[in-house]
């Protein structure tokens, strides 16, 4: 049913859940997995002083996402599963979740396994839902995958 996977991964523990989520059901599916992080430098530079360089911190958090990519993919492939990583910077300006939707609309892929983390309440609604708007705007199928133990959260704080 599904041929490409596209899974946003920040080396969270919610994307490494979406991670081992997104290979069973890839395995299930004899189907390839696209994964992807998204380069927000935005944030960091608003607090960073005159002596930090956007070149730097750009060229370090490139080092950083594709190591952490990398060591997906090797994760997906020892499951036999094809691979394919990106790394895309936001635009200034551009949250996340919208990086994400661009590369859900320009990458093919016929699902997206995302990673969650269960936030609910006032937590919620101060953070903001990255994978809430990407569910509510995404061209293609979202499966959101929460962390084990977002369950036993709600529970105990409806």
């Amino acid at each position: 049913m599904y041929q490409r996977m596209l899974l946003p991964f920040d080396g969270s523990p919610a994307a490494e859940r979406g991670l081992r989520e997104a290979i069973a059901l890839a395995v299930d599916q004899h189907a390839a997995l696209r994964i992807v992080h998204i380069i927000d430098l935005h944030p960091l530079l608003m607090g960073a002083t005159s002596s930090v360089s956007y070149e730097g911190l750009q060229r370090t958090m490139r080092e950083y996402g594709q190591a952490m990519v990398n060591k997906a993919a090797r994760t997906a492939s020892e499951a036999g599963i094809a691979v394919e990583t990106a790394l895309r910077e936001a635009t200034p300006g551009e949250r996340t979740a919208e990086a994400i939707l661009a590369e859900a609309a320009d990458s093919g892929c016929d699902l997206m396994v995302m990673g969650t983390h269960g936030r609910r309440g006032l937590s919620r609604w101060m953070l903001g839902s990255d994978a809430e708007l990407v569910a509510r705007s995404s061209p293609i199928p979202v499966l959101l995958v929460k962390p084990p133990d977002a369950a036993a959260l709600h529970q105990a704080h409806p």
